[in-house]
């Protein structure tokens, strides 16, 4: 059965056992030897373990009931594009730049439903690590609204109390949001994409809005959460955003490296006096938030 290289990643992304690199690297290895979807689908097991380094369990999946998981990818496509969800693969030209000069190791796949333009906004976040003060979530919402007052367009998540208080912001003002999700779209927007994507949001607006706001996910539209998807959520916020404000950071934790990153790709960072190593992070190129 012949695939275009389109729905070709959709089912390498839906694959059982393959993640993100595996997309990347299967994708590079298959334009290296010119080999088609239907080729690289005829393959024998011992090929993909030995020229593709997959793992023993894609191996299976990719191996089993070929004809019948290319039908359900097939089927899935359809229920996608009837939803407006879309799907891009770090081999494609309009994979988000921001993220490829940022990210050490950018995600293979991503999932996007609603406004695609956002992806070249102006766009900010506010990050803060985890268990933020009342005061470390005011300075949060303060930041953000003064982004939003200034035509920028967030960056945020949907599931903790530091990326939520951000979230609401723009939906007092009409504004635009792209929400990085740390699990799948369905799991978050349920299964016709029309849930606001947290509880407190629903006080602002009944239903998703696909025309205002743009949602992001590395992970395929079923998946729950599991135990690193924080992390690489989290990175994703950062790559995606032009300007980046840090309100609190735990030393040597995830938003330390994330800002290490900024700093090294060139994005604009400001870091709160509330941070314990804000000079020195100042002396690397940030500027500082005075509280």
């Amino acid at each position: 059965m012949n695939l275009s290289q389109r729905t070709f990643a959709l089912h390498l992304a839906l694959t059982p056992g393959i993640g993100g690199r595996s997309v990347s690297r299967i994708l590079a290895r298959n334009s290296l030897l010119d080999r088609s979807p239907a080729d690289f689908l005829a393959l024998s097991a011992a090929i993909y373990r030995e020229e593709y380094k997959l793992t023993a369990k894609a191996v299976t999946a990719l191996d089993t009931d070929r004809d019948t998981k290319i039908r359900q990818t097939l089927e899935s496509e359809r229920r996608f594009v009837a939803l407006g969800i879309s799907w891009v693969t770090v081999a494609d030209a309009h994979y988000p730049a921001n993220i490829d000069t940022m990210h050490p190791d950018p995600p293979g796949v991503l999932f996007l439903y609603g406004n695609l333009k956002l992806l070249a906004a102006q766009t900010f976040s506010v990050l803060s690590s985890r268990n933020a003060k009342i005061a470390d979530l005011e300075l949060i919402e303060t930041l953000t609204e003064q982004g939003v007052l200034n035509s920028e367009t967030l960056v945020t998540g949907h599931d903790r109390p530091e990326y939520q208080r951000s979230a609401i912001v723009p939906l007092r003002w009409g504004s635009p949001r792209i929400l990085c999700l740390d699990r799948g779209l369905f799991n978050v927007l349920g299964p016709d994409l029309k849930d606001e994507a947290f509880r407190a949001a629903r006080l602002w607006r009944y239903q998703f809005d696909p025309g205002t706001d743009l949602v992001v996910s590395p992970f395929r539209p079923e998946s729950d959460f599991v135990g690193v998807n924080n992390k690489v959520r989290d990175l994703l916020v950062g790559c995606l955003s032009k300007r980046i404000d840090f309100v609190t950071i735990s030393p040597n934790g995830n938003m330390e490296k994330i800002l290490r990153l900024s700093l090294s790709a060139g994005r604009q960072v400001r870091v709160s006096d509330r941070i314990l190593n804000t000079r020195e992070f100042i002396s690397l190129g940030a500027g500082k938030i005075d509280t």
